[in-house]
């Protein structure tokens, strides 16, 4: 069976693979490829965020009773994350790739530490929390990032 762990874990590799696309892009100092794996990757981002923010961490925080845990750490990073997307948009709006890599950088750094308090904390959790409705959970979060 799958689990969210698995599931969501092997979403943060997609999204990490078309970060790393898209950094290329930028050193290559490639505009056009920079543009379209950019926006790749936000798009992916964006899917993902909202598997968690609107089915995963609902159902976490109503199962566990927790609204001020886990789950608000890691909507402030995504929050964080999306600050840091939209100046690397307005970066390559620039043709700034200095800039862009600086923030690509920081984005790296901080999608790392995230993804790891994800993969080993949260997700884990969620799946000893969620274990009647993994399935259910998991229908939701596909049909949230479609």
């Amino acid at each position: 069976m799958e689990t969210i762990s698995s599931y969501m874990s092997s979403d943060h590799h997609r999204c990490d693979n078309l970060f790393a696309q898209a950094e290329s892009a930028a050193s290559d100092e490639d505009w056009g490829a920079m543009a379209t794996d950019l926006q790749a990757f936000l798009d992916a981002m964006h899917q993902h965020f909202a598997m968690e923010e609107d089915v995963l961490f609902p159902a976490f925080e109503e199962r566990t009773g927790m609204s001020m845990g886990p789950t608000q750490v890691m909507k402030m990073e995504h929050r964080q994350m999306r600050e840091l997307f939209d100046a690397m948009v307005a970066a390559l709006q620039q043709r700034n790739r200095d800039e862009f890599l600086g923030q690509a950088e920081t984005l790296l750094v901080m999608m790392q530490q995230h993804n790891m308090k994800e993969e080993q904390i949260l997700y884990q959790m969620a799946d000893r929390m969620l274990s009647g409705e993994i399935e259910d959970v998991l229908q939701r979060m596909r049909a949230a990032a479609a």
